[in-house]
Parts: structure tokens; C-alpha cells; sequence
């Protein structure tokens, strides 16, 4: 229905444009997501997909026949026994033997639907034996992701929609194929393992699901929740968070590229040897023009969805940065905010390095109407905050 629904809203986006003399494009299937004119699930890659997607079919069947039945039982009734040929209604009230027909054959309907479900349940919830497991935090509006176990142990990234804002809020933009299902840093998994996703959130509920994989999971803060897959085929699969998150909820994609596995162990090289170089010192000092030339960066990455490129926030929602007190004020005071959240802020110690946080909070301080007195914060005031 979510595939049906988006083809149908472009398809009314494209009727739009035409009718306001803006160009539209041809929409061609998504690779790893929906297809022109699908009607059906995607085609299953994993296990438990496939038994989905047979379950699907056979409750249809099921339908089918039961609807063929009764309609059938009640059109030759009516046409059989009308009154124009000489029937007269049954004057009976109660009849045993209807009364049990009706309640076995429903019940036994009932069972022969039940079992072949609850053998797939049960397979779904069975994550032991992962070969690999990868913590999954939904964030207002992005995913984080850890590799816990497993090769690629200690990789750590944030996998944020790179497609241009520019084309979000201006229509007559092109839009690829895969637009708004497009991220950044992709989640990569070797084919033919087990993958373990452990979910959970730092804010609100979120959802991390993979259509073809046969995979939705709740992402829920306090929480841990879990999953799996084990992809047959290597490619690329895309989903999207599937629990209403707030304002942003449509640009949280999930991409997750399926590789062989000698090109799965190339990249997991390949991102140790990227994190390592990118390991910041948080005992150095930086210019205020280092600190804000990395700030731009982390805040759009981080922070222009909810107080907007130029600072201005969302009334009612999300609070000016442009101006504002806090940031024009003493630097602890923002230094905690950013650290451990305040209402709808999310805290982002666990998410951003010190070095990342003294960068954004260093930008905002010297950016639009800004002027703070105290204009630089270095990680060394990061680190200490958070003893």
C-alpha cells in the first residue's frame, strides 16, 4: 500500500506540474525499492521474506474460496428457491446440523491459517546464532548505526537522506528515481549471513524496516528491540522509518547494501582505516575559523531539518537560533543543552564526538545575527562537561 500510495502521489505531483507549466519526469522502477505499477510485494531476498510473501498469497486464496462459496451457496439459493417457482420458506428455527457445520469448518479455516503464521512468528523473532549484529538508533530525523559483533566489530556511523534540500522544497527540481530513499552512509551486511538488528531510539518511536527483507521493527527509547535478515542476493535494498516521528518522519531512508564477502571484508577495511584518520584529538586547539568551517558541516547534517539553514527554527516547534539568548550567552549553557538535550532537543552526547559539538556550537555563535563575546568552544570544554 506504502509502494501503491507513492506511485500515485507522483503520479499526482507530475499532473500538478503540468497544470502549473512546471516540467515533469518520467518515474522508472527504484533500485532495492518500489516499482512502477506494483501492485504485489517486493520480490523477497531473505527467508522469512519469502514465507511473507507465501503467507500473502495463500490468505488470499483462502479469501477467495470463501468468498466464492458463500456467494455462490447464496446466488443459487436465491435463484433456485424463489418464490416465482413454487418454494415456500422452511418454517424450522434451530438445525444441529448447521449449527456445527458452521462452527467446525470456521475453526478448522482458522487453524489451517494459524499454523503456517505462527511457524513464520516464531521464525521471525528467532535472532540467535547472528553472525553479525548491528545496533540501530532512530533520531529525530536520521539513523545511527554501531557494529557490535561480528566482522566490522566497532564501526560506527550516521546514515542521514542526502538528497539535496533544494530539490525537497523546490518543485520544479528534477528528482531521481530515488528520491528521499537515498542516505548518505548505507548500512552493509556480507550475503548469505545472519544479520542481528538490535533497535532502539533517542527520542521518540521510530521504525527501521526493509520491505524486502520481511523486516519492521519498532525503534522505542528505553528500550531494546531486535531483528534479523539474512540476505540470498546481492544489491542494494531500501526502506524507510514506518512509525510517524514528527515533522521529518518522510526523510529518514534506510539503504543497506548487500555485499559479497570478499568485498564485504574490503569495506570493513576500507571504513576502520576512514574512522581512524578521522579520529579527532579532543585535546587540540582549533581557530575559530577551523571550528567553523567544520560546524557548517555538522549542522547540516545535524540540524538544519528542525532550526533551519538560516537559523530561524520552526514557531511553535523548534526555537530561532538566529539571536537567541542561549547561543548569544554564556557557552555552558549551551554546552549542556547540546550534551543532554532540553524538550524536544534530543541530547547528542551520544551521538556527536566533542570535537563535532565545540565545531556546531563554535558556528552558531559566530553565524547570521550572532556576535557572541564568548565565540569559540574548544573540545577540551566538551570533554570536560561531560565528566
Amino acid at each position: 500500500m506504502m509502494k501503491l500510495a507513492q506511485r500515485i502521489q507522483s503520479s499526482m505531483l507530475g499532473a500538478s506540474l503540468l497544470a502549473a507549466g512546471l516540467p515533469a519526469w518520467a518515474v522508472t522502477d527504484s533500485v532495492g525499492g518500489p516499482a512502477i505499477r506494483q501492485l504485489n510485494f517486493q520480490t523477497p531476498v531473505t527467508p522469512i521474506a519469502t514465507q511473507i510473501y507465501s503467507l500473502h498469497t495463500l490468505m488470499l486464496v483462502i479469501c477467495l474460496v470463501i468468498f466464492v462459496a458463500v456467494f455462490g451457496v447464496m446466488f443459487y439459493s436465491i435463484l433456485k428457491h424463489r418464490k416465482s417457482l413454487g418454494h415456500k420458506s422452511a418454517t424450522f428455527h434451530e438445525s444441529t446440523t448447521v449449527e456445527i457445520a458452521w462452527t467446525i469448518i470456521p475453526f478448522l479455516i482458522v487453524i489451517g491459517m494459524a499454523l503456517p503464521a505462527t511457524k513464520t512468528v516464531v521464525a521471525m523473532k528467532d535472532t540467535s546464532n547472528a553472525d553479525l549484529t548491528i545496533k540501530a538508533t532512530g533520531m529525530q530525523w536520521k539513523w545511527g548505526y554501531d557494529y557490535l559483533k561480528g566482522e566490522g566489530e566497532g564501526i560506527s556511523f550516521l546514515s542521514n537522506l542526502s538528497t539535496p534540500r533544494e530539490q525537497v522544497n523546490d518543485p520544479s527540481k528534477p528528482k531521481n528515481n530515488e528520491y528521499l530513499l537515498e542516505v548518505d552512509n548505507d548500512v552493509v551486511v556480507p550475503v548469505n549471513k545472519k544479520v542481528r538488528i538490535v533497535t532502539t531510539a533517542n527520542d521518540v518511536i521510530h521504525a527501521w524496516a526493509i520491505p524486502a527483507f520481511g523486516v519492521k521493527q519498532d525503534a522505542i527509547p528505553g528500550f531494546v528491540r531486535d531483528t534479523w535478515f539474512k540476505a540470498e542476493k546481492v544489491g542494494i535494498y531500501r526502506g524507510q522509518c514506518s512509525e510517524l516521528c514528527g515533522k521529518e518522519h518522510a526523510f529518514m531512508p534506510i539503504v543497506v547494501n548487500v555485499l559479497s564477502a570478499e568485498d564485504y571484508t574490503k569495506w570493513v577495511d576500507g571504513k576502520k582505516k576512514e574512522m581512524a584518520s578521522k579520529a579527532d584529538d579532543p585535546n587540540k586547539v582549533y581557530t575559530v575559523d577551523e571550528l567553523k568551517q567544520r560546524g557548517e558541516k555538522v549542522y547540516a547534517a545535524n540540524c538544519v531539518a528542525c532550526h533551519q539553514a538560516s537559523g530561524k527554527g520552526v514557531p511553535g516547534a523548534f526555537p530561532a537560533l538566529d539571536g537567541d539568548a542561549v547561543v548569544n550567552g554564556p557557552r555552558p549553557a549551551q554546552i549542556n543543552i547540546l550534551l543532554n538535550g532540553k524538550n524536544a532537543m534530543p541530547a547528542w552526547k551520544g551521538v556527536l564526538s566533542d570535537t563535532e559539538i565545540a565545531s556546531v556550537i563554535t558556528y552558531t555563535r559566530n553565524n547570521w545575527s550572532n556576535h557572541a563575546a564568548e565565540n569559540i568552544v574548544q573540545p577540551t570544554e566538551i570533554l570536560a562537561a561531560r565528566k
